[in-house]
């Protein structure tokens, strides 16, 4: 469905159709879900995997990121990994389903318009 060149009537349309909309919902959360990203940080010391909806399915530190006197490295590191890992994702889900909802704007998953 192109959005991008709908109109009141075809919007009105669609919402008098709420099993059309449940339908592209259902479609839209298993692309999502079969998206998967790996983002990494400290050279790959520590690699986070996410779903498209975001989720984690795995943390994967190298024994040599962790230092118990440097903790707070650590912290950076795996929140480093995640944020690019988000990245990946949202690019992959602009990517994926973008051109099957006749181009969703960019920025449209957060992130950079």
């Amino acid at each position: 469905m192109d959005f991008s060149a709908m109109n009141i009537g075809d919007i009105m349309k669609m919402l008098q159709n709420p099993d059309a909309i449940r339908e592209q919902a259902e479609a839209f959360k298993a692309k999502t879900s079969a998206i998967e990203v790996t983002g990494s940080a400290g050279g790959g010391m520590v690699k986070i995997t996410l779903n498209g909806a975001l989720e984690m399915k795995a943390c994967v530190i190298a024994p040599e990121a962790v230092d118990p006197s440097d903790v707070a490295m650590l912290q950076d590191l795996v929140r480093a990994a995640y944020n690019d890992a988000c990245t990946k994702a949202r690019e992959a889900i602009q990517n994926e389903l973008g051109s099957g909802f006749g181009g969703l704007p960019p920025g449209m998953f957060g992130g950079q318009a």
